[in-house]
């Protein structure tokens, strides 16, 4: 092969730029820190790094964003929990204080009190959000879990709810009601008047009365309530019961004609809708026969469904849609009635619980929430509504027997004693008034006894969650370690993968500097000499 000048002279150009080519990609690595810096330069590397990449970047946001989310969920609902177990143990607490039975009237209203502060303060910590979330509400995260000032801004009558309990017969219990007869309204003004004579011991009755404590008050008038047996399916209604309503302020009132009822007549099947109390009382013979009804469906577990009307709404009552299936109708901007219909799934027997799950590693989900109806139950609030009755009904009967005691006295200091008439007729009523008030006063000392069971019940159920809640925190920990381990590793082979050594590079970079250096002299050389030189 002939080799020529210009040959040789075009390779070493050639050679040149090749090196230059070399020198300008080290330098690159030098600078950029990578080993390439398109795909072409190293499919192989560029292929695996888009993998790495996107395993980093998943990593990234389970570990940064997603985990630390769920543990700022789960830390508020912990706080929020402890909050209750707290509020729940004062109520206890003070509920101990009434089970001494030398308390006077003035210090177990102290307690009622006491306890009704307890119990707002209970049902507002339902309440408490993350970053404008409320935690308890389970899907509906924008709307409080009860009502707040915001309910007092609808027209009168709205926001109005058709609600639907689905219970079953364990939700029954009883009531003690002390008939006063004519006793009502006695004090020292009107003692001598017509309407009192005659009063006697025997008058005054006492019983236990069945009833079915809905979950909200002061219901709708007229609307009545209705109940539904369901059959053994829960889908068609076996048998509709339609309660009488009468008002707590009628004559007589709703106690007194079902105490009637059983002792004038005990087979008669009265059933009774209270819309003030939101009570609905069987007389002996209605109960009997339900629960014979529902033991020839399901026995204990036959459904039973309660609907009814509420439209009047005061701050602290619990939202009915995080509850039950129910239709509510509010205004809109225009002035116009807008109905909603919420969880018409739970009267098909689908009620599913309202999970909020945070993705936090591959395939791996955790729950953060905890519903409202796992501690916040209307039963608290009932609870203590019955606690407030009856202290009010001992309050008036202390009044009355007070007042009779103090006209006893004044008639001893005047000489009247036993024998005379207007003596007799102010003992006798005094006696029947110390009566009722040893009834009542019993009563109320075994609802605080109740309260303090069903105060353990709920704290019971609140211990729960709590450990529910710290099981999801420690499982969140575990995953975020194992998070952490992962991302690290994954750094450290996209790092391998894509990053330059720079020593190397360094000693590579210097290295073709020289060689660079001693090809431009090579070729120097080269250039020089032509076939002129020989001529």
């Amino acid at each position: 092969m002939r080799m020529t000048n210009k040959i040789m002279q075009n390779n070493s150009l050639y050679n040149i730029n090749n090196n230059k080519l070399l020198q300008d990609k080290l330098s690159t690595q030098m600078s950029t820190q990578k080993k390439i810096t398109r795909p072409s330069d190293d499919p192989v590397i560029a292929i695996r790094a888009l993998r790495l990449r996107t395993s980093v970047s998943e990593l990234t946001q389970f570990y940064e964003k997603n985990a630390p989310d769920a543990e700022s969920w789960l830390e508020v609902t912990g706080k929020a929990l402890v909050t209750v177990t707290d509020v729940l143990t004062d109520m206890s607490r003070e509920a101990n204080k009434a089970d001494n039975k030398e308390k006077g009237v003035e210090d177990l209203q102290i307690i009622v009190e006491q306890l009704k502060s307890l119990k707002d303060e209970f049902y507002s910590t339902g309440n408490v959000d993350y970053a404008g979330r409320y935690v308890f509400t389970g899907y509906r995260t924008n709307t409080t879990m009860s009502f707040t000032e915001e309910v007092e801004e609808q027209d009168e009558g709205y926001p109005s709810y058709e609600i639907t309990e689905q219970v079953k017969i364990d939700a029954f219990d009883t009531i003690n009601y002390t008939d006063l007869g004519k006793l009502e309204g006695l004090n020292e003004n009107n003692y001598t008047d017509a309407a009192y004579n005659g009063i006697e011991e025997q008058q005054i009755t006492n019983a236990d009365i069945h009833r079915l404590r809905l979950s909200y008050d002061d219901l709708k008038s007229k609307g009545n309530v209705e109940i539904q047996i369901m059959s053994a399916d829960g889908k068609s209604v076996a048998q509709t019961i339609t309660p009488t309503e009468i008002s707590s302020s009628a004559n007589p009132d709703p106690y007194r004609t079902i105490q009637q009822a059983n002792e004038a007549n005990p087979q008669a099947e009265t059933v009774v809708f209270i819309p003030e109390t939101g009570e609905v009382l069987f007389s002996d013979a209605a109960y009997s026969k339900l629960e014979n009804t529902i033991a020839g469906i399901n026995g204990t577990d036959t459904e039973i469904r309660a609907t009814y009307t509420k439209d009047s709404w005061k701050k602290g009552d619990l939202r009915p849609e995080h509850y039950f299936a129910c239709k509510g109708t509010t205004k809109d901007e225009g002035g116009n009635p807008k109905t909603v219909n919420y969880n018409q799934e739970y009267l098909d027997g689908a009620k599913a619980k309202q999970v909020i799950e945070y993705d936090v590693g591959y395939n791996q989900k955790i729950q953060v929430n905890t519903t409202a109806d796992e501690v916040f139950t209307h039963d608290l609030d009932r609870d203590i509504d019955d606690l407030e009755r009856a202290m009010e009904d001992l309050v008036e009967i202390n009044n009355t027997r007070t007042d009779l005691d103090k006209i006893l006295n004044e008639y001893a200091e005047k000489g009247l004693g036993e024998g005379d008439t207007e003596y007799d007729k102010v003992k006798k009523q005094y006696d029947a008034a110390d009566k009722a008030y040893s009834y009542i006063r019993e009563n109320i000392h075994n609802l605080f006894g109740r309260t303090i069971t069903n105060t353990q019940n709920y704290l019971d159920d609140t211990n729960v969650a709590i450990t529910d809640n710290g099981t999801r925190s420690q499982r969140l920990s575990l995953i975020s370690n194992r998070l952490m381990d992962q991302k690290t590793t994954f750094q450290t082979l996209q790092s391998d993968n894509e990053d330059a050594d720079i020593a190397e590079v360094a000693i590579q970079l210097t290295s073709t500097e020289l060689t660079y250096e001693a090809a431009l002299m090579a070729t120097g050389k080269i250039m020089q000499t032509s076939l002129m030189n020989y001529i």
